[in-house]
């Protein structure tokens, strides 16, 4: 059976499928990134893990795969094939790309995991029909993927997206990328997590706690709650003024708390806008198997682009 290797890097964890050609998830896997032990150790676990998986599908469907794709966090040079930086994995510049090829002796498509994520969503999930879509990823910090015509749009340098650093809330919180009030200071599930701990007395506490304080009603809890709503609409304002999608597809671990979310994120959007077309808002459907789906998808797009030969990346 055809398939591709679909291998999603996180900062702790790593989410690998084996894919058919209808998209269908013929095999799963996990893996620690083991960054503990350093950036080298945890490239070597990548290709580690890629060649196990590429065994697996020689012993169960009787061929290696005929490609792989591979969602990094970070700074990725995509046309490159370069995992260029990632805080929290340790690394600089590394050739991913030609260092998995090499391993798989299979072309290999390297993608940036939010965007990757949004390629799934945009293509497969919640935002399936949308020739304009923006998916935003509410979680640790705040990133997006701007899709069109069935593509994301990564940019000329390989940071289109990152909304998270549209500055609402001018002279605000600090950011560690410079600014002071960037949009994921306030309205990631991190920002809101922080807040909430503060307001409530307890350091354990994190968005999902503040989420469940809201639907009872507790004042502080909605305080908390709608001054991250407020600053998450005016940054989607000003996102879907300058890119006008059809389909604004909202995830991350802020999405997971549903309407006590979406209702009153809607109305703050809703508000906002004025010549501007209102796009549907809507949830992530593909939850944490979209990352797997869309390195998939990366991997297919690049044996259809070559008419299913390999070639050297």
């Amino acid at each position: 059976m055809r398939h591709v290797i679909a291998l999603d890097v996180g900062g702790t964890g790593m989410k690998a499928a084996l894919v058919g050609a209808d998209g269908a998830l013929l095999h799963r896997a996990r893996r620690p990134t083991g960054r503990e032990r350093g950036p080298d150790a945890v490239v070597a676990g990548i290709l580690d893990f890629a060649v196990e998986l590429r065994d697996h599908g020689v012993r169960q469907f009787g061929g290696p795969a005929a490609a792989a794709g591979v969602a990094v966090p970070g700074i990725v040079d995509e046309a490159n094939g370069v995992a260029a930086y990632a805080a929290n994995l340790g690394w600089r510049d590394v050739p991913l790309r030609a260092l998995l090829a090499d391993r798989l002796d299979a072309p290999v498509a390297l993608g940036h995991d939010v965007r990757t994520g949004g390629l799934a969503e945009g293509r497969i999930g919640a935002g399936r029909g949308a020739d304009r879509f923006l998916f935003v990823a509410l979680g640790t910090g705040i990133a997006g993927a701007i899709g069109v015509e069935g593509r994301v749009e990564a940019g000329a340098h390989g940071f289109a997206g990152e909304i998270g650093h549209i500055v609402v809330r001018p002279g605000g919180i600090p950011c560690p990328c410079g600014q002071h009030g960037c949009l994921e200071r306030f309205a990631s599930a991190a920002a809101v997590s922080e807040a909430w701990a503060a307001a409530c007395g307890d350091p354990e506490a994190d968005a999902a706690d503040c989420a469940k304080a809201v639907m009872s009603g507790d004042p502080n809890a909605v305080r908390v709650w709608q001054t991250a709503v407020d600053a998450l609409a005016d940054g989607l304002v000003t996102a879907l003024t300058l890119l006008d999608p059809r389909t604004l597809v909202i995830g991350g671990g802020l999405a997971e708390a549903g309407e006590t979310l979406f209702t009153p994120l809607r109305d703050a959007v809703r508000r906002r806008v004025t010549f501007q077309k209102l796009p549907e808002i809507v949830p992530a459907a593909l939850g944490d198997t979209a990352g797997c789906l869309g390195a998939g998808l990366l991997a297919w797009d690049l044996l259809d682009t070559t008419d299913g030969t390999e070639v050297t990346p």
